[in-house]
């Protein structure tokens, strides 16, 4: 990630703020490691299927292989609220496991997807007898509640045109590989999107041809990608400048 836009988004930077597989279980004796890969049984997702929803008893935990896991909230409307988009790497379901409480959201397959799952039982044995699994769970614990209160500050604070702007920053973050710095086509539904920015599809897909008008971005009707970076971190308004009659 640039440097111009590093600072400000210390905590939504896919690089910087989840513990990725291999550092949540690096150290741990071979036994246990094995252990996991053995014992954990790999399903393919398609597009849209539900990995674990809001409410239901957690069996285990889930670790993200391969593809992109929307985490989401469902209003007493129907509404999804999109409280962030997981990728590669990332674990599901801990927080719930370990708190012996029912899920808080739910998690569905933004494209194909790879997932394993952990039993609860094979999970508990290892973290029982690992205080490196132990500690690094009780940061990832403290990073998820970062990452909400700021996911809050941003719905809160910010109008809906730099809420987007923010969100098609973090999400051209997510979407591009490891090590590579091509443009990235962010492959998000406008109703995911709209989900995302919190803001009905239409406003959103207003806002999107204000930003192809302003040669900032390009669209097809399932991507977007981002030609003027500069441009976008302006419109999300980083340094609180008063934007008035922008929406």
């Amino acid at each position: 990630m640039p440097n111009s836009l590093s600072g400000m988004l210390p905590n939504f930077s896919s690089g910087s703020f989840m513990l990725k597989a291999e550092q949540l279980f690096e150290g741990l004796p071979p036994e246990d490691t094995n252990k996991i890969l053995r014992e954990g049984a790999t399903h393919v997702f398609r597009k849209g299927e539900i990995i674990f929803r809001e409410g239901g008893i957690p069996t285990g935990v889930f670790l993200i292989k391969s593809g992109k896991v929307k985490k989401f909230k469902t209003t007493a409307t129907g509404v999804e609220q999109i409280i962030y988009i997981c990728s590669e790497g990332e674990l599901l379901g801990y927080h719930a496991l370990l708190s012996e409480d029912r899920y808080p959201d739910s998690t569905a397959a933004l494209v194909t997807s790879e997932i394993t799952f952990i039993s609860k039982e094979t999970f508990l044995s290892i973290l029982s007898r690992s205080s490196v699994l132990s500690n690094r769970l009780l940061k990832l614990l403290g990073l998820e509640f970062s990452r909400f209160v700021d996911s809050f500050t941003n719905l809160a604070t910010k109008n809906v045109r730099e809420r987007l702007a923010f969100n098609l920053l973090v999400l051209e973050d997510k979407f591009r590989e490891t090590g590579k710095n091509d443009p990235v086509d962010i492959m998000l539904s406008r109703t995911d999107l709209a989900n995302m920015t919190g803001t009905a599809k239409e406003t959103l897909v207003r806002l999107l041809k204000e930003f192809k008008e302003k040669n900032l971005i390009q669209t097809t009707s399932g991507s977007v990608r981002i030609i003027n970076r500069e441009g976008i971190i302006a419109e999300a308004n980083f340094m609180g400048k008063e934007n008035s009659g922008k929406k």
